[in-house]
């Protein structure tokens, strides 16, 4: 929990100065991209910064060389050294989070996820788009999902939004209804 507050913080911090550059989308880009090489473990990245048994310098120049690496203009790489030098570079993927989520909001953007028993076509995922963009205001980026055991039909969730066509929801209530008339 802690480590949340702290990484949207950091991305607050980020996305205020972004926004008076204009940069907020690249400086989400980047931290996405630092966030992948932490998630490739092979590659040893979030040990290589974030390990306190490195001296300081040797950790902050790792983050001199990813910063290079990624292309990052002086106030991301500022801020990727601010972390490093707090001790903070650990956070940096729930950074890129936050960070994204920021940006998404600013651009009103939302993500969504279609569930459905077989693939959809992209005519129809297509509409489906529309109408849950037309329901929220916001465009939305959905991602797809089969799920065999909803039998039929689609569940759409976009943020707090859900919308439950399935059969087996249906079903399921009514299951209920027959039982509640006994």
């Amino acid at each position: 929990m802690r480590h949340t507050i702290l990484a949207r913080r950091y991305a607050k911090a980020l996305f205020s100065l972004g926004k008076e550059q204009g940069t907020t989308e690249q400086y989400a880009a980047i931290l996405n991209e630092i966030a992948a090489l932490y998630a490739d473990g092979s590659i040893g990245v979030a040990d290589a910064v974030a390990n306190p048994l490195y001296p300081l310098d040797i950790r902050q120049k790792v983050m001199a060389k990813i910063a290079e690496s990624v292309q990052a203009d002086a106030i991301m790489t500022s801020f990727l050294n601010l972390l490093v030098e707090k001790k903070r570079a650990d956070i940096l993927p729930d950074i890129a989070i936050s960070m994204q989520s920021m940006v998404d909001k600013d651009q009103n953007i939302s993500h969504g996820t279609v569930v459905s028993a077989i693939e959809l076509d992209s005519a129809l995922l297509a509409k489906i788009q529309a109408t849950l963009e037309k329901i929220t205001g916001n465009t939305v980026i959905l991602e797809t999902q089969v799920d065999p055991s909803i039998i039929g039909g689609i569940i759409a969730k976009v943020g707090d939004l859900v919308l439950d066509g399935s059969i087996k929801t249906q079903l399921h209530g009514l299951k209920e209804s027959i039982k509640g008339r006994e």
